[in-house]
């Protein structure tokens, strides 16, 4: 039954925005039925998947390893075989979840009769997009799973560009587009090296000693390019930041929350297929789960454009998801099944909670942009004036995280921390990536909350810095909706984490099994009723000094401050996000290098001027961009045979021809007859 639910809200979800395109472009009907439909898809594919995580699935259509399948008469993906067990279902939540709530924000913040050049092609793809994640994670077939994957890419693509008139938006969703499909070929080659090693498309694990060594380190490091330009890590991220700049805010939420995770699930997915994974397996994960947490923060820090500086964030927390994966893997490697337990905890966990908070983050963003016209922080300012509950939300998601208590952020990151600091104390195992990891998750840690003190206080704090952000106003109803439900979650898991634990205990019955060593229970590992307990009181004694310093506040006599002979102070007196991120960005500036204009003031009568700064992209504009130019220059004296003259095509085609015709000569008996004699 669950996975009947979840196919029917793929087929509701991949047909949303159909009605849309019979209906004039001005109308807000088909947009109305469009969120509708994503709704109803959301709540059958919530069911389906929450049925199948707390057990209440069809037990009658289980398979001997708790996996529902279903097939469908496809001769050409071995009829068409789909499954649904807890790791699919787990992977699902967020996809419906910020699929039905993005359709509803979509409401207020791209209506329809005020965007009728792109709106009912955004309601169309966003369906497709959720559909095909939705295929892409039951799919238990390389051809299906590879479909799945490819009306990701495509419906993404389409996404980013939403705004095609914009030079912007169609450079980001060209790169992402030459990203995804970067990602798309070395899939090819995964899967036909899997059907080469085991005989079969289908995707189910391998027995231990069935595969040698060298094909195994071919199949994870396939595996890892792949996965990892689609999650984001470091330097694979170069698409990242533009697509998630560029496209309209609940297409960036999908992007962050969402479809960076098809890469996360990839991988556990295929990691989990192979039997024994040598040590050095999960040390390269969390290195590079290390090194894009850091910097993916470190560049966060260095950005001005709000929406730009939450998709570095993204790196940064995909880093803490691989930390968790690195550690699982690190853990079945060599044995010890309490790293497997917490590492996996901690990733699949925090797979949920980026998706709510940074989801969140990104509507809020995007109400703000919408409001003000404008995603420079140094533009910005005042707004929690004027925008009291989007500022109120995009505390509660800059608190979630940065891995603050009493919030889920914190939950997830524990989780790690505690199978990290199990890794020191045990000796004879070479775990020198677990124990240099603790440290550098603390400063990933200590510098998000740097910045999003930085964030915050730019656009929502102080006076406004602009006439625009002067007059912005509050969101529409649908927006704060959205954004109130995610809140909720976040709370929520932060609350009572001991409530989420039969779920990813559910989960790993799945998966840990395979690691071959019994494995402890997570309650047993982590003292959640103690956390709990302490979150709650955090929290209550958090709104109880709130609520007494508003009381104060509004009791206390009002009077100017100090102005240290300014009579009229204005918003230019204030710190900029520069100014306050500029220590920081001064102390990164080897890996930044961030281009700083400095103020020309010159003569008696100075004209005006200002200082500007600004950080590349590491990978694209300083490696990938000059190489670029560099091939492009190298191969110019190849246009002199581009001179679109018919007959010099036609001329090309016959050497071709003659070449080809060339090549069927049997040349080596002619050879060999005349050696021979």
């Amino acid at each position: 039954m669950s996975l009947t639910l979840v196919l029917i809200a793929m087929a509701l979800a991949a047909g949303s925005g159909l009605p849309g395109l019979f209906l004039p472009r001005s109308s807000l009907l088909g947009q109305r039925f469009a969120a509708g439909l994503m709704a109803l898809a959301g709540l059958a594919g919530l069911a389906g998947a929450l049925a199948c995580l707390t057990g209440q699935a069809d037990q009658a259509g289980q398979a001997a390893e708790g996996l529902s399948v279903a097939a469908f008469p496809w001769p050409a993906v071995d009829n068409g075989v789909v499954g649904l067990d807890a790791l699919s279902a787990f992977f699902l939540v967020p996809i419906f979840l910020v699929g039905a709530l993005g359709s509803l924000y979509g409401l207020g913040y791209w209506p329809q009769d005020r965007h009728q050049r792109n709106a009912r092609k955004l309601q169309l793809f966003w369906g497709l997009l959720v559909a095909g994640m939705s295929l892409l994670v039951i799919g238990r077939h390389a051809l299906t799973f590879l479909l799945g994957w490819e009306f990701m890419a495509l419906s993404g693509f389409l996404l980013v560009s939403t705004e095609d008139n914009r030079e912007e938006s169609r450079r980001a969703g060209f790169i992402y587009l030459f990203a995804t499909h970067i990602g798309t070929l070395t899939l090819f080659a995964l899967f036909a090296l899997w059907r080469w090693a085991t005989g079969s498309y289908a995707l189910l694990p391998v027995a231990a000693g069935t595969l040698g060594l060298g094909v195994q380190s071919s199949l994870f490091f396939l595996a890892l390019i792949s996965f990892g330009l689609k999650a984001g890590i470091m330097p694979l991220h170069f698409w990242l930041p533009g697509a998630h700049a560029n496209a309209p805010s609940h297409v960036s939420a999908m992007l962050s929350g969402v479809v960076l995770k098809m890469g996360i699930y990839g991988l556990v997915r295929f990691l989990w297929l192979l039997p024994n994974p040598p040590e050095v397996w999960g040390g390269l994960i969390l290195t590079l789960g290390a090194v894009s947490g850091l910097l993916g923060v470190v560049f966060a820090i260095g950005q001005h454009d709000l929406k730009r500086l939450l998709a570095y964030h993204s790196v940064e927390n995909i880093g803490i998801i691989l930390m968790g994966l690195g550690l699982a893997v690190l853990g079945r490697s060599t044995g010890h099944a309490e790293w497997v337990v917490l590492g996996l905890a901690g990733c699949l966990l925090h797979v949920w909670n980026h998706s709510f908070f940074k989801s969140l983050l990104f509507f809020c963003a995007g109400s703000v942009d919408h409001a003000a016209h404008t995603r420079q922080l140094d533009q910005l300012g005042g707004l929690s004036k004027t925008m009291p509950w989007t500022a109120r939300m995009f505390l509660v998601g800059a608190v979630a995280i940065c891995g603050l208590p009493p919030l889920n952020g914190f939950v997830s990151e524990l989780f790690v921390y505690l199978g990290l600091f199990r890794t020191v104390a045990v000796a004879g195992v070479d775990a020198s990536a677990a124990m240099l990891a603790v440290p550098v998750l603390a400063m990933i840690g200590a510098l998000a909350v740097a910045c999003f003190v930085k964030v915050y206080g730019a656009v929502f704090l102080g006076e406004p810095r602009t006439p625009a952000a002067g007059k912005a106003h509050e969101s529409a109803l649908s927006m704060r909706a959205a954004m109130a439900v995610l809140a909720l979650l976040c709370a929520f898991i932060g609350l009572a984490p001991v409530l989420v634990v039969p779920v990813l205990d559910t989960v790993m019955a799945v998966i840990v099994p395979a690691s071959g060593a019994a494995a402890p229970g997570l309650g047993s590992l982590v003292p959640l009723e103690t956390i709990s307990v302490l979150a709650v009181a955090l929290a209550a004694a958090t709104l109880l000094l709130g609520l007494a310093a508003c009381r104060r506040a509004s009791k206390a006599p009002q009077t100017g401050t100090w102005d240290c002979g300014y009579a009229q102070p204005t918003s230019r007196m204030q710190y900029t996000a520069s100014s306050l991120a500029q220590m920081i960005v001064e102390m990164f500036g080897w890996v930044l290098r961030p281009h700083v204009q400095e103020p020309r003031i010159e003569g008696l009568f100075p004209q005006p001027t200002k200082m500007q700064s600004h950080v590349d992209e590491v990978v694209l504009d300083r490696m990938l961009v000059p190489l670029g130019r560099r091939v492009e220059h190298w191969f110019a004296w190849f246009h002199q045979f581009q001179q679109g003259l018919t007959q010099h095509y036609v001329l090309y085609i016959l050497i071709a021809v003659v070449l080809m015709l060339g090549s069927l000569i049997p040349v080596d008996g002619y050879l060999a007859r005349m050696f021979a004699r």
